[in-house]
């Protein structure tokens, strides 16, 4: 298969690299990768839709035996791309008295060591939280370094939808003002606006090739955004747009072509409109977790409340136990914790949405969001396998049309 590669410019090293190498290994690993453990398997997403491995759905699920195995295996090691991940091991410690580390990891280091150790036969990983879908889809879960394990007295409490692959919480990323600088509100009230030349150099986000779910975010607005752009495009110009264009496509070429304020992180992103000192008058793509830098930096932010159709989008996160994990047990454990109250709450101090509907949301919410779903752009799990076939072509279309 071709390499598919998350750098954002040949002149970028380091991770960047990393990453590249990781996706080009995992192509080539379909025959070394060992098979999932057997078990009773749900259904699908669809054909061609998500992962072509069924998720194993533990139907005589007994926590009691489940703890006291783990238990004999002593540890548990949990990669995610979030700090958070050290409280949830720690919470996982002390309500089930086993030794738990939690790595934060970028998707693609995560991915690369993942396939390596499958590879090697020597998993050190045992678990992943993962908010990369399509290359868990494409890659971890078609190469079987990884499978799902859903515990069967949870299946029928969890949407069909985020079962395979299973997803355990939503997050966002959204679009900010300094409201310090705009006392009336966000001056921006539709995405196309966006695209005008009034706003041409005044929109800061992380570079899109070194952040893999916004260019998931810009394949999924083209496979199922197509609707409501078109809406909000006539609203603004007062014409449709032509017919035969794609307006995801359309929408990303006039992005990537007026200018954006590229960063390498969303610290950047966000200090780009605002830090306290911050004077200029821009938006800026920000993830609701840097929403604690308003309390924590005096920064001046707040959600582009009304801005049509979606203030920004949510982003799933999905949990995978690596096939060849010396602590099968405790790995499957880890993952029931967070279809729990208090283990996703570890990672909800700054908002976001159980894949658990059952569960109560974060209780933080950004300023000027509202209402999650309504507000965000959803993305749809069956698109993810569409999502991967599509990466590298996206990647190219922002590279040509960024200016």
């Amino acid at each position: 298969m071709p390499s598919r590669s998350f750098r954002a410019r040949p002149r970028l090293t380091g991770r960047h690299r990393r990453t590249a190498v990781a996706v080009a290994l995992a192509g080539a690993l379909g025959a070394a990768a060992a098979c999932a453990p057997s078990g009773n398997a749900g259904s699908g997403a669809g054909p061609g839709a998500g992962p072509s491995v069924k998720p194993v759905i533990e139907t005589g699920f007994d926590l009691d035996r489940l703890v006291a195995a783990a238990r004999k295996e002593g540890s548990v090691t949990v990669y995610d791309s979030t700090g958070d991940i050290t409280k949830t091991a720690a919470a996982f410690t002390a309500e089930y008295g086993i030794k738990a580390t939690g790595v934060k990891s970028k998707v693609g280091d995560t991915l690369e060591k993942m396939t390596r150790e499958n590879q090697a036969g020597n998993a050190t990983i045992d678990a992943t939280f993962y908010e990369d879908g399509p290359s868990l889809v494409g890659q971890l879960l078609a190469q079987k370094v990884v499978y799902t394990w859903i515990p069967g007295s949870l299946v029928q409490d969890i949407p069909a939808p985020r079962q395979n692959p299973l997803q355990v919480l939503s997050k966002g990323n959204m679009w900010v003002y300094n409201p310090r600088l705009f006392p009336k509100g966000c001056p921006v009230r539709n995405v196309w606006d966006l695209t005008d030349p009034a706003w041409k150099g005044k929109v800061a986000l992380q570079d899109p090739l070194g952040k893999p779910n916004m260019v998931e975010f810009f394949n999924q607005l083209k496979s199922g955004g197509e609707t409501r752009l078109r809406q909000a495009y006539r609203a603004k110009y007062g014409k449709d747009l032509p017919a035969g264009e794609s307006a995801g496509e359309a929408w990303v070429k006039g992005l990537a072509g007026n200018s954006p304020i590229l960063t390498s992180s969303d610290d950047d992103a966000a200090a780009a409109v605002a830090s306290p000192n911050q004077t200029k008058e821009r938006l800026a793509l920000v993830s609701n977790a840097k929403f604690r830098d308003v309390k924590d930096k005096d920064y001046s932010m707040r959600v582009c409340t009304g801005m049509q159709p979606w203030a920004g989008y949510q982003y799933p996160k999905f949990a995978a136990v690596a096939t060849k994990t010396r602590h099968p047990n405790a790995a499957r454990l880890f993952v029931y914790f967070m279809l729990t109250q208090a283990g996703v709450d570890t990672q909800m101090n700054t908002g976001g949405v159980p894949g658990n509907p059952r569960l109560k949301p974060g209780s933080f919410m950004p300023d000027g969001l509202t209402d999650w779903n309504g507000q965000l752009f959803v993305f749809d799990p069956a698109r993810l396998g569409g999502d991967f076939a599509n990466l590298q072509a996206m990647q190219d279309y922002w590279r040509l049309n960024h200016r």
